[in-house]
């Protein structure tokens, strides 16, 4: 980070909350290098007598008097070759080699490479001289891992000719491998990285209605929940009811083609399992390591608290410089709650005037800033990319009535809510189906139908329902019990106890149930609708539902889960002939007493 020279001084110190005095050069937003060892901030406030910096690293030790630097520009990320496989922290410094350096914890005023600058990468060169750019244009490709062909394009706000290109060879990330001249003349050299600042979205042609879904391979979220593409869903949860896992079953198995896993503000051992865990994966769909298509970023509770207010944009711009490219993009993000508590931290060291439970008024602003970036969009080179945006919130105690889950709800269209008392009992995903909610579903229901089959979705109304009527029964059972209901309505108990258990429910460690695709997935949605059809008809003739419970029946149909693998779908069928038999044998037995 070259420096411009001294234009200020700190004339106060608190925390991350820096008073710089002597200069009325600054511009807002700047990045700025403050102190003697040049420790990274950037400008959030100029007032008339003094700039405030918030500085993304500790500031303990520093003094008054030192010197602030300038670099002309505002906080941005690196964009190039070798994102992909890295871990960085909120500003993108990457860990790796800040360990080589400084050891296990991070030092102060670090300045390494973000990216390898002397890695030689094999570039095939696409354009040719004399082709009219523009912004996004691809001009170049190179292999940065692989699953993910980085595309080298044309910085998205400039346009021109390319006067000269280098021939296909190895390159390094500062070499310049094209000229394009401006219509105005000037001469601007291409290399194979650009930068861009994280507070601003990159720019894209259009955004396009997403009607594609999302699938995880988790059934109550692909089934009953969807996401889409380019969606954005929250999931809140108090502590222990499984946020971190079920984001992590979405970085597995999510057809995203890029995940970015944002650790934001977790505690240290959590984030370590994260990186231990994602760096010996292997991944499903290819075969090779998960991380050739993964980028983490790791910012724990006890770096600074600036950093980790940083480390969403820095995040949420990897993922829209690979959706310019035309991938399909996943943020974890894990979790806002942390990344809300850094906004009120520094507004409380600004003195700003607080809203609710102490945050900044803004707060709703800042997540709507966040969340927006989202996007299923048509790129300046003409491809198709997204970025959906899955966001863990934390909320004290399990409130969701607290400020951050309640903004959050505002500006997401998918609500994952995690249920305390689920997760006690060892049900997971603990997603709560009677709070949670997916606005994707009818926009999806195209997809379902020609993907999957012309049913589904009439299939997961009334799924729904039962669960619904389920509920409402419940209130009754628990004043005067089960035995006074009539059997249509026992087996509503039954059959939804069937889809908890046996639909649900998910293992994430049972080779066949941790990951379901969504054939196999109607099939178990249409076999215990199945049940229920069947058992409606056997009721129908006064037969007590205790005699059906009793076949077992029940029980085999809950257990298809495990029974049934993923590539033997042509098993269904015979769960549903042995249903039609117990019926059938149940019904004849009936016609017989008569």
């Amino acid at each position: 980070m070259d420096s411009t020279g001294i234009i200020g001084s700190i004339y106060s110190i608190n925390g991350p909350v820096v008073k710089v005095q002597g200069s009325k050069d600054y511009k807002m937003l700047e990045m700025v290098l403050v102190g003697n060892e040049r420790l990274v901030g950037e400008v959030i406030s100029i007032e008339s007598d003094y700039t405030i910096v918030q500085v993304y690293e500790s500031t303990t030790g520093i003094k008054i008097g030192e010197p602030v630097y300038s670099t002309q520009k505002a906080m941005s990320v690196l964009l190039g070759p070798g994102i992909i496989g890295n871990i960085f922290d909120g500003i993108e410094r990457p860990l790796s080699v800040i360990k080589k350096q400084g050891g296990a914890f991070l030092d102060r005023g670090l300045q390494v490479d973000i990216l390898d600058r002397k890695k030689k990468w094999n570039v095939e060169i696409i354009a040719k001289a004399g082709d009219n750019v523009t912004g996004g244009y691809i001009i170049a490709q190179t292999p940065e891992t692989a699953q993910v062909m980085n595309k080298i394009m044309i910085p998205p706000t400039l346009s021109g000719v390319i006067e000269e290109i280098v021939p296909t060879g190895e390159y390094t990330l500062d070499d310049v491998i094209a000229k394009v001249k401006t219509a105005n003349g000037q001469i601007v050299n291409v290399t194979l990285v650009q930068e861009w600042a994280i507070r601003s979205p990159r720019l894209c042609e259009s955004r396009v209605n997403t009607r594609r879904l999302l699938t995880t391979g988790q059934r109550v979220i692909d089934s009953l929940f969807p996401i889409a593409k380019g969606g954005t869903a929250a999931i809140p949860g108090g502590f222990g009811t499984g946020k971190t896992m079920t984001q992590h079953q979405f970085a597995k198995w999510c057809d995203a083609d890029i995940i970015v896993y944002i650790g934001c503000g977790e505690r240290g051992n959590e984030m370590t399992q994260v990186l231990e865990e994602f760096t010996s994966l292997i991944d499903p769909k290819s075969g090779a390591p998960l991380m050739e298509r993964t980028v983490l970023i790791a910012n724990t509770s006890n770096m600074p608290v600036a950093a980790r207010e940083a480390s969403i944009y820095t995040g949420v711009t990897i993922a829209e410089y690979y959706r310019d490219m035309g991938y399909h993009v996943a943020i974890m993000a894990d979790s806002t709650s942390r990344w809300a508590e850094a906004l009120r931290e520094i507004s409380g060291r600004l003195e700003e005037m607080p809203a609710e439970e102490g945050f900044p008024a803004y707060l709703s602003s800042r997540l709507a800033g966040f969340y927006e970036r989202a996007g299923y969009v048509k790129n300046l080179n003409q491809t198709e990319g997204s970025v959906t945006i899955i966001g863990a919130v934390s909320p004290q105690g399990g409130d969701f009535s607290e400020p951050v889950t309640q903004n959050t709800k505002r500006f997401v269209r998918g609500f994952l809510a995690l249920d305390r008392q689920l997760a006690y009992a060892r049900h997971y995903p603990a997603i709560n189906w009677l709070t949670s909610y997916s606005e994707y579903v009818d926009e999806l229901g195209t997809w379902y139908k020609t993907n999957v089959d012309e049913k589904f979705i009439e299939h997961r109304t009334e799924f729904m329902a039962t669960l619904q009527e389920e509920s409402s029964l419940m209130e009754i059972v628990k004043l005067i019990g089960s035995d006074v209901l009539p059997d249509s309505q026992k087996l509503i108990l039954e059959i939804s106890k069937v889809i908890r258990n046996g639909f649900l429910q998910q293992n994430a460690y049972h080779p066949s149930d941790t990951f379901v695709p969504m054939k196999k997935q109607f099939l178990m949605m249409d076999t215990i609708l199945h049940l229920k059809n069947g058992a409606k008809k056997v009721i129908a003739k006064n037969i007590p539902i205790s005699q059906l419970i009793a076949t077992g029946i029940f029980e085999e149909v809950v257990s298809i889960k495990y029974t049934i693998s993923n590539d033997a779908l042509e098993k269904f069928d015979d769960y549903k002939r042995k249903i039609d038999e117990v019926c059938e044998n149940l019904l004849a037995k009936n016609e017989v007493k008569r």
